[in-house]
């Protein structure tokens, strides 16, 4: 069962708060949008009431995806500790690892890899996390990986 809060934001956000899992605008799930907006609460209740975890958007991405553009390290352990796929490959092959790597989030990349992220995935292009590395930590902490 949803939180009052919980079913206002969603009513707020043009979602049916009797259907979790419908999709809305760019067909992000609930679950995706308010871990984009990095709001834990709404998340947390969100998972607690079952959520499909493995829904993705209209560019395949998910929800621990938007964690890393929301800053929300909180909201990603909780995905994680509920099965998410950290190796998720969005529409173009590319995984929140190397989402992070190429946008210099260091400490993104130091969790991704701390909670194991298959570093050999490869984009469409064919480019690995390592290989978009965008800063010298980064690059380090994935030569380090092998």
């Amino acid at each position: 069962m949803l939180s009052v809060t919980t079913c206002q934001w969603m009513q707020d956000n043009g979602f049916d708060p009797q259907a979790p899992n419908q999709t809305g605008k760019y067909q992000d799930s609930p679950l995706i949008l308010a871990c984009r907006q990095g709001e834990i609460a709404i998340a947390g209740d969100l998972l607690d009431a079952g959520v499909d975890i493995h829904l993705r958007n209209m560019d395949g991405t998910d929800a621990l995806w938007a964690c890393v553009v929301s800053d929300s390290f909180t909201l990603a352990d909780a995905l994680l500790r509920n099965g998410a796929d950290i190796d998720n490959q969005n529409d173009n092959g590319a995984t929140a690892l190397m989402y992070a790597s190429s946008s210099g989030k260091t400490a993104w990349v130091e969790f991704f890899l701390a909670h194991g992220a298959d570093t050999s995935k490869r984009s469409l292009d064919d480019f690995s996390a390592l290989e978009l590395a965008s800063n010298r930590d980064c690059l380090r902490l994935l030569r380090a990986c092998g």
